[in-house]
């Protein structure tokens, strides 16, 4: 696996404050995940600093998280000792993972698969590192045939689009979009909910799928 300074990237984090997203989609991702029992094995795939995954250490589980920015992890391992982080490629790892973690139950990804290059090959590690039965929970930003007219509209495309922002949004996933793709990777059972705002204008999206058994 290469590192992010080999491949020329730097996704930077300085410190582990909690992201604004995480106050409309944590109660979105907490009725999906409700009925996970105590004990069950997580991993969240682009966790980040791990502040969106330190808010599930109440409820009994065993947690993992993973992501490809080393000072994402430093920064977790750092301010979370009692979870384990893995410095990792989720587009690709996935024997390297379940070497690591075992399978798992369920798997958590916020606001990741817009920034892939390989989005296919992420749902395929998830796919590969879970249990059968087990399920994934994926949120991304939403994009729909309203919201995409009002900011067009409003002249917020350009806003919209992250251009200028390095290493940002490349994926503009709609419920079809991010739907097909799910089920492409082999999962069913797909759930979805809008997050944040009125329907229709939400401004992200969960779907919760499970591997069969």
């Amino acid at each position: 696996m290469k590192t992010e300074e080999q491949l020329g990237i730097s996704y930077e984090y300085t410190a582990a404050n909690h992201e604004v997203s995480h106050s409309y989609l944590k109660p979105v991702v907490d009725r999906f995940v409700e009925k996970v029992p105590a004990k069950s094995v997580v991993l969240d795939m682009g966790c980040g600093n791990g502040s969106f995954l330190s808010l599930y250490r109440d409820r009994g589980w065993v947690l993992h998280g993973t992501d490809f920015s080393t000072t994402g992890i430093e920064i977790a391992r750092k301010n979370y000792p009692d979870i384990d982080f893995i410095l990792g490629d989720s587009q690709t790892s996935a024997e390297d993972l379940t070497k690591q973690v075992g399978l798992v139950d369920l798997v958590i990804s916020t606001e990741v698969i817009e920034h892939l290059y390989d989005p296919k090959g992420f749902l395929r590690t998830a796919y590969s590192v879970l249990k059968p039965g087990g399920m994934m929970v994926i949120t991304t930003p939403y994009h729909g045939y309203l919201k995409n007219l009002a900011m067009a509209v409003t002249g917020r495309m350009d806003t919209h689009f992250t251009v200028l922002w390095d290493h940002g949004h490349i994926k503009f996933w709609s419920a079809k979009t991010l739907g097909k793709a799910i089920e492409d990777a082999g999962f069913r059972d797909l759930r979805f909910e809008g997050a944040g705002r009125v329907p229709y204008m939400w401004k992200s999206m969960a779907m919760a799928c499970r591997k069969p058994l």
